[in-house]
């Protein structure tokens, strides 16, 4: 498709980056084709599929404004849609998570199912050439097999070499699937991992002349004219029940190394519905003139000697008590804790608001996408509401055996803290091991219970 004609309601035009597997290398492949895109002129948008906080931070690190959340567990479909309609640019490009049909909550198939988008796959070559070939049909025929309407367009072949090693991997192609072009194979073009996936893009960002590199050969002007207007939502707005508009109240969220993982679409509504300030609790920052502080999860495990010495957990713990809401996700749970001890025995002290001592583990404790039905009405839900999220920690939070502890949700799905309940709650705060994300409406009801 050339010359796609961007559709206001629904978002610039695009593609989606899948992979054959979670190690197929989409990220890197991702950030070289959207280097190329911009180099030759095209304003790109970034976006990836699933709940990930990390491949955004290098989307954004690239090309410096934020990259949107494609979920359909987190968000709906029409959810889904409006956060792909709220980016901005020339052509946005999608990165998958994943292999191409793995996941049960929400694939980068349904993803790309979803908006009505097709994909380019990328595929692991560094020892095959004709094996690609069969690899790329077999996934585009899976989607007839499975009787979805997904669109393998054609490949980008990963770790790749040019000539007789290139020439074999087009000649193995269908004539109807596309070849646009390779990602040579380069150490500069690998990204440090540790636990929770790759490091951040804040921390560890590609080399700007490898990535040029890579771009050269890439059929950049192919993958522009791939892109295709998506379907669009149905609603601009997610619909909200008992929203008057606009709150007369202030939200400090932490924002720095330990508290990183955050959908930007959490902030855009807390600006939408209120004021938002932000502070460093790493920096030992005071906490801001507020009504409520959101504490997004991260690394506090990475940094917990600067949060134990800094001195603004003591004094969020000591609002918490006076009865200033504070609101926790994962490693905001973590901070939230009496204490939080590292895999090697270092223990440090937290916020104290929550009657529960965290442990690192070496191996993850949960991943998962996670339902979560309210108990109580609480800072993100009424009674009997249904809120849906994304966990993934290795912590492991106990609780202290003197103490009468309240949850806020039964888990459904998941596994929440203990004994198939979490959400944490103490004074008139709340610490949920659950990531979730504005379409679920959690957010919009934080803001109202500020101003019952």
């Amino acid at each position: 498709m050339s010359d796609p004609i961007p559709n206001e309601s629904a978002g610039p035009p695009g593609f989606v980056v899948g992979g054959v597997s979670s190690d197929a290398g989409k990220t890197v492949a991702t950030l070289a084709i959207a280097r190329g895109l911009e180099a030759a002129g095209y304003t790109v948008q970034p976006a990836k599929a699933g709940p990930d906080f990390i491949d955004p931070s290098h989307h954004e690190a690239l090309l410096g404004r934020p990259s949107r959340t494609l979920d359909r567990w987190l968000c709906g479909d029409d959810g889904l849609r409006r956060n792909y309609a709220h980016g901005e640019g020339d052509l946005c490009v999608v990165e998958g998570v994943m292999g191409l049909y793995d996941g049960d909550g929400s694939s980068t198939a349904k993803v790309a199912e979803t908006l009505g988008l097709p994909v380019v796959l990328v595929v692991d070559a560094n020892a095959g050439m004709e094996s690609v070939g069969a690899t790329a049909l077999g996934f585009r025929r899976y989607a007839e097999h499975i009787d979805r309407d997904i669109e393998v367009a054609g490949i980008v072949a990963q770790r790749a070499h040019g000539g007789v090693h290139e020439r074999g991997i087009r000649e193995a192609l269908p004539e109807s699937m596309t070849y646009f072009g390779r990602i040579p194979p380069m150490d500069d073009l690998e990204i440090p991992d540790r636990h929770l996936g790759l490091e951040m893009g804040t921390e560890t960002s590609l080399d700007s002349d490898a990535l040029e590199e890579a771009a050269e050969t890439l059929d950049i002007e192919g993958l522009a004219a791939l892109a295709r207007v998506p379907d669009p939502p149905s609603s601009v707005e997610r619909e909200s029940t008992d929203r008057s508009g606009r709150h007369e109240v202030t939200v400090a969220v932490a924002d720095d190394d330990a508290f990183c993982f955050r959908y930007p679409a959490t902030l855009e509504r807390f600006r939408t519905l209120g004021d938002l300030v932000s502070f460093s609790p790493v920096a030992g920052d005071p906490v801001p003139a507020c009504d409520a502080v959101y504490l997004p999860g991260g690394y506090p495990e990475l940094h917990a000697s600067q949060l134990a010495a800094g001195g603004t957990l003591e004094e969020l713990g000591e609002l918490a008590t006076d009865g200033l809401p504070v609101l926790g996700e994962c490693g905001g749970l973590m901070a939230m804790s009496q204490s939080l001890t590292t895999v090697d025995g270092d223990r440090y002290e937290m916020a104290g608001i929550l009657p529960a001592d965290v442990q690192m583990h070496e191996r993850f404790q949960a991943l998962d996408h996670v339902e979560l039905v309210a108990l109580e009405d609480t800072l993100t839900a009424r009674r009997g509401t249904t809120l849906r999220g994304h966990e993934f920690h290795y912590s492991r939070a106990t609780l202290r055996e003197d103490v009468d502890a309240r949850f806020a949700f039964e888990v459904e799905r998941g596994t929440g803290i203990t004994d198939d309940r979490d959400g944490l709650t103490e004074y008139r705060s709340l610490g949920t091991y659950a990531h979730v994300h504005p379409e679920s409406g959690a957010f919009d009801r934080f803001l109202e219970r500020l101003v019952e």
